[in-house]
């Protein structure tokens, strides 16, 4: 009888937990009522009710579930655990730096712009941001999924579930441990630093979403920690925990210095790096690059005269070791074949629905090619959409069927160049016409 009841009172303790963070989320929301308190994304006065919305979702479906579902060791329960704890630490935070609810006073360094109150504030607010993102990429609707979450890069996916199984949190202790099989991490500075850049909500734990963010910031996997090493670490220009407005702030240093730059991980595209820069006449914009790792953007920015001075400095840092010096096999193709896809305008390997991960998926009967993580996003909607606003079809769930990707080996007299092939990818390219670099905006 008390095993019975054990699973309820672990419900009862969990819903009440969900309730109060609901809570202690509304009295946030009133004390940053004052206008001068608005900012760029990610600002708090939005976040906060979204963030109170999808606790309640959670707190429904995992009611309407009755405790049962995966709830293995770093499954369900164990993740709301560590975050419910550090979003009541979190929010105490905050709480700490805004005006008491119903009262006028407070410190006005608070509402000064570049101030050391706003910057804590406005940190506190991007790690609100990662929270959420968080919390809806785990629990899409308030129902669990961590467990088959799909890692976008196949050999980031690969290492966990070896590694971690079906778990979506552990100590950060732990997998430190676990990525030292593969990536050899230092002790001390080093570490400390690896996990405040892998560490997104500051939780001391790290889960699937917080490494798959790392792994695509960081990018490509061989160098993974390589390319951190010189990129965050080492990288004058590179930036954690700022919003638009802030490097909008910090290079109006730098006007009279085109070619001045910092980059940060995006506010808004998580997963993708923002770059700003001081341009010829002295404007400031910010940039997205698409479809390629962080290096090679800079590196063609630097040809390009629009990278030169990271964070204003002379200096600035020869990445070039970072390109894979090994040859990439060509792929021949027939004439026809590659016309066809010209007049396709294909951008090859890259899945049409996200326009970020490779094919990987066939579904049948209707032919259409998309990547695991679209696929497995799709499925756990109640009706069937459409795969895609291109493809223009919506068949019902039960009539199709997913098959391996099966793509026709290209031989031919038709050289196609710097296309090389890789594991899980039939084709691999540097750019698309879906990805141009130079889109600005909030980022």
């Amino acid at each position: 009888m008390a095993a019975a009841a054990a699973p309820w009172g672990r419900q009862w303790g969990e819903a009440r937990a969900l309730g109060r963070a609901v809570r202690m989320l509304q009295r946030l929301e009133e004390q940053c009522g004052d206008p001068r308190l608005a900012s760029s994304p990610p600002s708090l006065r939005d976040l906060l009710p979204r963030l109170a919305q999808l606790l309640r979702q959670v707190a429904h479906a995992r009611r309407a579930a009755g405790g049962g579902g995966p709830e293995g060791p770093g499954g369900a329960r164990d993740f709301l655990i560590v975050y419910l704890h550090n979003l009541e630490a979190k929010s105490r935070q905050v709480a700490a730096l805004l005006p008491p609810r119903g009262g006028k006073s407070a410190n006005d360094e608070l509402f000064r712009e570049g101030s050391r109150l706003r910057r804590q504030l406005a940190k506190l607010a991007l790690i609100f941001s990662y929270m959420h993102a968080e919390l809806g990429a785990l629990f899409p609707k308030g129902k669990y999924c961590g467990h088959t979450y799909q890692l976008t890069k196949a050999p980031a996916h690969t290492f966990w579930r070896e590694h971690c199984g079906a778990r979506c949190v552990l100590p950060w202790a732990e997998f430190e441990s676990l990525l030292c099989t593969c990536h050899p991490v230092e002790s001390g500075s080093t570490a400390l630093a690896l996990r405040s850049t892998i560490n997104l909500t500051c939780s001391g734990h790290v889960s699937v979403f917080e490494f798959d963010i790392f792994t695509r910031l960081f990018r490509p996997w061989p160098t993974l920690l390589k390319n951190w090493q010189l990129l965050a670490v080492n990288h004058p220009g590179y930036m954690a925990f700022l919003t638009y407005d802030e490097v909008q702030a910090r290079l109006q240093t730098y006007r009279d210095k085109p070619g001045s730059y910092i980059f940060r991980p995006s506010c808004t595209r998580l997963g993708q790096w923002a770059i700003g820069y001081v341009s010829s006449d002295g404007s400031i914009l910010q940039t997205i690059p698409l479809n390629k790792p962080l290096f090679q953007a800079l590196l063609d920015g630097q040809k390009e005269g629009f990278y030169l001075y990271p964070d204003g400095k002379n200096h600035n840092p020869d990445l070039t070791e970072l390109y894979q010096m090994e040859p990439h096999p060509y792929i021949r193709v027939s004439e026809e074949q590659l016309q066809l896809y010209w007049a396709m305008d294909s951008t090859f390997e890259l899945c049409k629905i996200c326009a970020e991960s490779n094919k990987d998926v066939k579904i049948e009967p209707c032919g259409h090619l998309l990547c695991s993580r679209c696929l497995a996003a799709w499925q756990v909607v109640s009706s069937a959409p459409p795969l895609a606003p291109q493809l223009n079809v919506s068949p019902a769930k039960s009539q199709l069927k997913v098959v391996p990707l099966a793509l026709p080996r290209l031989q031919g007299p038709f050289s196609f160049p710097r296309i090389k092939t890789v594991a899980l990818a039939p084709w691999q390219i540097t750019s698309s016409p879906q990805a141009r670099e130079g889109a600005t905006g909030n980022s």
